[in-house]
């Protein structure tokens, strides 16, 4: 019984060995916040596309994003107001082309917010993180959409515009510089492409079970 079970012991070890799936980290950055030269509206009928780039198998598991928003309970820009309104959510899609072709995802996705600064404009730039169950996708150049954004006020969300190195598009004014974003996910450990290195880690397993075992 207990070699029986030593022997199923390593199987399912060398199985979960076969693919390890890695923890959620940044896939994909295209830079700091810049926060004061300018920002995309991403509600009112309003679209913005940027691109980034994933290796293979990468599942995308949620993103983050500086928004300019305006502050509480003030309509616009206030240069003496303190607290940020909240972003609720918005609609984010992944595609093949600028808002177009292929989709790979599209759900409104809801954030979390911290670290809202006023920028020299009146508008508190803040962090938006989302999490979801999102694709895995090839590796590849994809598009990341944002639109449909939702906050208390009514008033509209700007995405900031950094200059980033990813291509960028808005569907009324087609290209523009690029926004503050990161992109979040993992992806899987791939089996090792050495034999002999797949044969040595079961002898080692063995090894292991077997003075736990008797």
């Amino acid at each position: 019984m207990k070699l029986r079970f030593a022997s199923l012991s390593l199987l399912a070890l060398g199985l979960m060995l076969a693919a390890v799936p890695a923890m959620a980290q940044v896939v994909y950055s295209n830079g700091p916040t810049n926060g004061n030269t300018d920002a995309w509206t991403i509600n009112y009928g309003f679209i913005v596309s940027d691109t980034f780039n994933v290796a293979n198998g990468t599942t995308i598991s949620g993103a983050t994003f500086a928004m300019w928003l305006s502050p509480t309970g003030y309509p616009g820009p206030c240069a003496e107001c303190s607290t940020s309104d909240t972003l609720t959510s918005a609609e984010l899609s992944i595609t093949s082309s600028e808002n177009g072709g292929t989709s790979y995802f599209d759900q409104t996705v809801r954030f979390s917010q911290s670290g809202c600064v006023m920028n020299d404009f009146g508008y508190n730039v803040c962090t938006e993180t989302t999490t979801f169950n999102g694709p895995t996708l090839n590796a590849g150049t994809y598009w990341l959409n944002l639109q449909n954004a939702s906050v208390p006020n009514g008033e509209p969300v700007y995405w900031d515009e950094n200059s980033g190195p990813s291509m960028a598009s808005e569907n009324f004014v087609g290209t523009i510089p690029s926004e503050s974003f990161t992109v979040l996910g993992s992806s899987t450990i791939p089996e090792p492409n050495d034999p002999a290195l797949f044969v040595s880690g079961f002898v080692g397993l063995a090894a292991v079970l077997r003075r736990k075992l008797f």
